[in-house]
């Protein structure tokens, strides 16, 4: 079976600057599906997409309250089930708890981030769209799907920003 691909043009850039420049320009042109292909963080290409901020951080969230509760209740529920009185204490004290219930939100927390990485990299899939290996190394890439009655607008664009290499893939 052959692989889809996905058609648009692919830019690649040896600085920043320029394609934060181009980011700006292909924005401002109403493109707004734009994949960005860096080796490493960078606050000026994250501020010059302006993205919504991931859903990731609910799960997050979602995982640690489901932590807590399940530790607290947990631990309470097992000393009601088989209570033993030590030195006049109550049977469900809870400052012994919080350990316990401070390890499972913790152990909640990061298994629920990993499935929301999973979930949501399976919402928004990259597959077809086209890579090099040196996007992983020291070159900034930048995919934008169109058709190709607007490839050569986006080719200009983004050789006029200071691409060192523009390619348009066919789908």
């Amino acid at each position: 079976m052959a692989r889809k691909t996905v058609p648009g043009v692919l830019g690649s850039f040896v600085h920043v600057d320029s394609a934060v420049e181009a980011i700006s320009g292909l924005k401002k042109k109403g493109f707004r599906d734009l994949t960005v292909y860096s080796a490493a963080p960078n606050h000026e290409i994250e501020d010059a997409l302006d993205q919504p901020v991931s859903w990731v951080r609910l799960f997050t969230l979602i995982g640690g309250l489901t932590g807590v509760t399940a530790g607290f209740s947990m631990t309470i529920w097992m000393s009601r089930d088989w209570p033993l009185l030590v030195g006049g204490k109550p049977i469900a004290a809870i400052p012994p708890y919080v350990v316990l219930a401070f390890e499972l939100t913790i152990l909640y927390g990061s298994l629920f981030t990993v499935a929301g990485i999973i979930i949501m990299s399976l919402v928004k899939s990259l597959k077809g769209r086209p890579y090099h290996p040196s996007f992983s190394d020291d070159r900034i890439g930048i995919f934008v799907p169109c058709g190709p009655e607007q490839a050569p607008a986006v080719r200009d664009l983004m050789a006029h920003a200071g691409s060192e290499e523009v390619t348009v893939h066919a789908a």
